[in-house]
């Protein structure tokens, strides 16, 4: 099957130059975003088209991609006002790139299924930067055939793209990544904060053990900012805690223990009190480094 027509709903951090990957490889983009003035701005950076609703970005596409905030964004999206659904064809795949619950891609998936309509769960890992570079890990969630036809596609923007199981198993892989993430951030700010409360020169540290056990996409490359104090360079912790949500309420009906997660979640709290909302997720250094 030859993708040629494709949409791409949401034009945040991420989804912005995930839809310009994409116009960049040759499919026919059509964007759509709450903010117009974002949509515009997309169009005259990158050709292809935009549309005022998301029924009239989806109308020609074969494929619908879609990277918005919440549970409640990709309802709106999907069944609200002038919403895809309204417009969606037989045949149709849709993508959706949202960190959101498993709940809410399973319900999409068997809803879609009466209606000859695909539906993946396909959380993105890579930050800003990897979004930007084309380099994300893409964990999906779906049926095999499907998965198939898309793969192609999400190579635009995707570097390590894996279909994990059936329907949500995209959305607990993501969880999984959060939920490492954030014990991961911790002892990093932890054993960066006591290396410069040792008087030690902490690149030396970071050079040498970078490239042993401890070795991770966080030090490689966020020990430089997190050293010196600026944390604007990513992942906000509004979201963060946003995912770590999603997290709770899975382990919940799934019978896991997040001991570490949970405490991590409560600084996490503590840097909003302090705050610092919008900074990235490593900012977890401002309560340790005192």
């Amino acid at each position: 099957m030859i993708i040629k027509n494709v949409s791409f709903i949401g034009l945040g951090v991420m989804g912005y130059p995930m839809a310009g990957h994409l116009n960049k490889n040759g499919y026919n983009v059509t964007v759509f975003n709450r903010t117009e003035s974002k949509a515009k701005k997309w169009v005259e950076e990158h050709g292809g088209q935009m549309k005022k609703t998301p029924a009239e970005a989806c109308f020609n596409s074969e494929i619908v991609f879609m990277c918005v905030g919440r549970d409640d964004d990709i309802r709106e999206v999907m069944e609200g006002d002038n919403g895809i659904l309204s417009s969606a064809k037989e045949g149709l795949i849709i993508v959706d790139h949202t960190t959101a619950s498993a709940e809410i891609a399973r319900n999409y998936f068997e809803k879609l299924k009466k209606l000859n309509i695909a539906f993946l769960d396909a959380p993105i890992s890579g930050g800003q930067a990897g979004a930007e570079n084309g380099v994300l890990s893409i964990m999906i969630g779906g049926k095999k055939k499907d998965f198939e036809i898309v793969k192609p596609v999400l190579e635009s923007y995707g570097k390590a793209i894996e279909l994990i199981g059936p329907s949500g198993s995209g959305q607990i892989a993501k969880m999984i990544n959060q939920i490492c993430i954030a014990g991961l951030v911790q002892g990093l700010s932890e054993g960066m904060a006591f290396g410069k409360k040792a008087n030690v020169d902490m690149e030396k540290v970071l050079s040498v053990i970078s490239k042993g056990a401890a070795q991770s996409w966080q030090m490689e490359n966020r020990y430089r900012t997190m050293l010196d104090g600026k944390f604007n360079y990513g992942f906000a912790v509004d979201w963060m805690r946003k995912d770590l949500s999603i997290c709770f309420k899975e382990a919940k009906k799934n019978g896991a223990i997040l001991p570490i997660t949970e405490i991590v979640d409560q600084f996490y709290e503590e840097v909003q009190k302090n705050g610092g909302n919008r900074f990235d997720t490593s900012s977890l250094m401002t309560l340790v480094d005192k």
